[in-house]
């Protein structure tokens, strides 16, 4: 058998292949959330959220809505150098991003076993 019907067949096999894997998690919520990044931020999505007197103040002082912590915990980005994760119990993490009025948003979060507390906000 030459190599052009080997490709031929091989190819063929592979798309027969998606097709069926495409049909079989679709539908389905799968995630390939693999990243240190990834799972850090899905794992503080996951959980009950609180926010501390001193971020809430600044969400009112400057006109913005505790929703853009969700936009954050979306599309932002941890920075591990800047966090605290060497903790036990409640691990602190920074997280970056949101643009308001071209100034960057972050926000320290207490990520604890049941429960996420952002503790402050603070545009960069």
């Amino acid at each position: 058998m030459n190599f052009i019907r080997r490709l031929a067949y091989f190819s063929g096999g592979f798309g027969i292949g998606i097709v069926i894997l495409l049909f079989i998690l679709s539908g389905k919520e799968t995630s390939c959330d693999y990243g240190i990044q990834a799972r850090t931020l899905k794992n503080i999505r996951l959980k009950d959220r609180d926010f501390s007197e001193e971020s809430l103040m600044f969400f009112k002082n400057n006109n913005l809505d505790t929703s853009v912590v969700s936009t954050l915990l979306q599309k932002g980005k941890v920075l591990f150098k800047e966090s605290n994760t060497r903790l036990d119990s409640c691990r602190t993490y920074v997280i970056r991003g949101s643009r308001e009025n071209d100034r960057i948003l972050k926000i320290n979060i207490e990520n604890c076993e049941d429960k996420a507390t952002v503790t402050e906000a603070y545009f960069d």
